[in-house]
């Protein structure tokens, strides 16, 4: 439970911080027009060879029915598919994107892609199709403003290194389907009053702090995705002559809690 100690270093706090937070929230906009997306690359094991190495350059996505733009927030990279094997996986994009409905994803590759062969060898993979136009993934998903989804791929490397004939070469003819794309959590927002009264809002859970926040000039503030559950709602005003407050939320999976405005 929060102490009177972190009251009266509240004024101190400029970010998240490890200390007070599981997880630090992407703010307090409260604009629900907007969902949250994290995408994720996994795969399953190849045992005929070491390693398989996608040169990941770009990654669009389609929004109802429109043409492909490309997702903000990518971390371009060349990597290895079978690293991510038996549950692991890695973060390609964290983006806000509109609410709506999300018809494909596309992963446009580079040049550097290739495998080595369990006896070191390594050869290049030919990907003249996926160069040109990318990777298309069809989704079909509608998401909520003010809620994060997740969304995981699977590159399947055994299926999608091709052997080509006699020649010594091999091709990359990717195989990749939507393994989940779920709400990762519940979320709660709320406002305080007054709202120039600057304060700290934690989402509380036994003795844990799962996650917090704060108030902005209008007195708004949001905390996304957290596990469904109750969980005490402490509210500790920057002015440490008033006392913390605390509201009993329940939090819903894939859904936004208003809670109750509260006033100092």
């Amino acid at each position: 439970m929060l102490t009177s100690s972190i009251k009266k270093s509240f004024l101190a706090l400029g970010m998240c911080s490890s200390l007070f937070f599981i997880s630090c929230q992407k703010g307090v906009d409260n604009n629900d027009s907007k969902a949250s997306l994290q995408l994720r690359l996994t795969d399953s094991p190849n045992p005929d060879v070491r390693e398989v190495w996608v040169d990941i350059r770009d990654v669009q996505i389609s929004y109802n029915d429109t043409s492909m733009v490309a997702l903000s927030g990518v971390h371009p990279g060349v990597y290895n598919l079978l690293d991510l094997t038996n549950g692991r996986d890695t973060l390609l994009a964290d983006a806000d994107i509109p609410a709506g409905n999300i018809g494909q994803i596309r992963l446009i590759l580079g040049d550097n892609n290739y495998i080595i062969t369990n006896s070191g060898e390594r050869i290049p993979l030919r990907t003249p199709s996926a160069q040109q136009s990318g990777l298309k993934v069809k989704v079909n998903q509608t998401v909520t403003g003010g809620m994060l989804y997740r969304l995981v791929l699977d590159f399947d490397a055994a299926r999608s290194v091709v052997k080509a004939g006699n020649s010594g070469n091999y091709n990359l003819k990717p195989v990749i389907r939507v393994l989940t794309f779920l709400p990762s959590g519940g979320s709660a927002k709320g406002v305080v009053t007054p709202a120039n009264l600057n304060t700290a809002v934690y989402a509380i859970q036994g003795m844990d702090t799962a996650a917090g926040t704060f108030t902005n000039s209008t007195g708004n503030w949001m905390i996304r995705d957290i596990a469904a559950g109750n969980y005490t709602f402490s509210f500790v005003p920057a002015d440490t002559t008033k006392a913390t407050q605390q509201k009993i939320v329940n939090i819903t999976l894939g859904q936004t809690t208003v809670v109750d405005t509260l006033r100092f």
